[in-house]
This record gives C-alpha cells, structure tokens and sequence, in this order.
C-alpha cells in the first residue's frame, strides 16, 4: 500500500470514528431526555394520586361527619342556585 492510500484510510477511519461518537452522544442525550421525561410523569402521577387520596379522606370525613339532612340542605340550596340562573345557550359550533 503506498502512503497516499494509508492516509486516506486513516482519514476514512478517522471520519467514522467521528460519527459514531457523534451517534453515540445523540443516543445518550435521547436516553437522557426520556429518562428526565419518565421522572416527570411519574412524578405527576404521584401528584395526583396524593391529590386523590386527599379528596377520598375529605370525602369520607364530609360524609361521617355530615347529617343526612344537612346534605338534603346543601343539595336543595345548589338547586335553588341553580335554578336561579339564567339559561345558557350552547350554540353548535361549541359541541
């Protein structure tokens, strides 16, 4: 082989070297960003199920703690509001 031919291997070799490494640190990055993205959804979920389990337990103590009647008050007062309201129109194009 003459130098010429070496050199240009070495130059070929050099160049794939450099996209591999290039690929390499494309590929970390992508890992990198989904695992970021993975914690943030799992941290989300953890969110709202904390919130979930805080509106059981205030649910729950509303109920033992709130007479029958007292919700039938609170029901009928919502109703009566709500019947005082004006109508509210829903045109097509909002469906």
């Amino acid at each position: 082989m003459t130098d010429s031919t070496i050199s240009l291997k070495k130059k070929i070799l050099s160049a794939t070297l450099l996209i591999l490494a290039d690929e390499a640190e494309n590929k970390a990055i992508f890992m990198e960003n989904n695992l970021n993205q993975n914690q943030a959804n799992q941290s989300e979920v953890n969110n709202h199920q904390a919130q979930e389990q805080a509106y059981r337990a205030a649910a729950s103590k509303f109920i033992n703690e709130t007479s029958l009647d007292k919700m039938h008050e609170i029901a009928e007062a919502a109703r009566r509001k709500k019947m005082m309201e004006p109508p509210k129109w829903v045109m097509p194009e909002d469906l």
